[in-house]
């Protein structure tokens, strides 16, 4: 298979992908609510992100390392907003307690 039609659809993908997380970034930024934002799914995503750019860098893809890293930028953006917001308006997790150990301590 020629070498553009992978890196095409690569390219496509990618800034499909990464163009996704630009409406919620800027949602988040302007209204300052996140409040419907899970943080455990964004930190997952984020996680994601660095794994998929060190496999990048080790494969040597272009189009895999630019793209996984400007979506690392967008998603650690919403969650870096996700944080911020709960630690100011005081919604911090509660802390996580065993199952069956409700009511104690």
């Amino acid at each position: 298979m020629d070498g553009w039609l992978p890196t095409t659809l690569a390219v496509i993908a990618g800034l499909l992908s990464t163009s996704s997380f630009i409406p919620q970034v800027l949602k988040a930024w302007r209204e300052r609510d996140t409040a419907a934002i899970s943080k455990r799914m964004y930190c997952v995503t984020v996680s994601a992100f660095i794994l998929w750019s060190v496999y990048g860098f080790m494969i040597g893809n272009l189009p895999i390392i630019i793209f996984n890293l400007l979506s690392l930028a967008l998603s650690g953006a919403v969650l870096f907003l996700k944080i911020r917001n709960d630690r100011r308006d005081g919604h911090a997790s509660p802390p996580h307690r065993e199952p069956g150990m409700a009511g104690t301590g």
